[in-house]
């Protein structure tokens, strides 16, 4: 089972991380291989995550945790 870490970011550095995620996707689905069934499961399953932790970081809106 995977442990939950709780981070806080600033607006800028949500920022940073997603497109330092969209460079590392992009790099993953340049990436010139000869295709073996293990490398296409493998590229696969780390999209899918980038995808999954972007989702998640897109939909954080940081004004929603603020006290108005």
């Amino acid at each position: 089972m995977d442990e939950v870490l709780q981070v806080e970011l600033t607006t800028s550095e949500r920022d940073v991380l997603l497109q330092g995620l969209r460079f590392v996707r992009r790099s993953i689905m340049l990436e010139q291989r000869d295709p073996e069934p293990s490398d296409e499961a493998r590229r696969s399953d780390m999209l899918d995550n980038i995808q999954m932790l972007s989702q998640r970081l897109e939909a954080t809106d940081p004004l929603a945790t603020a006290d108005v």
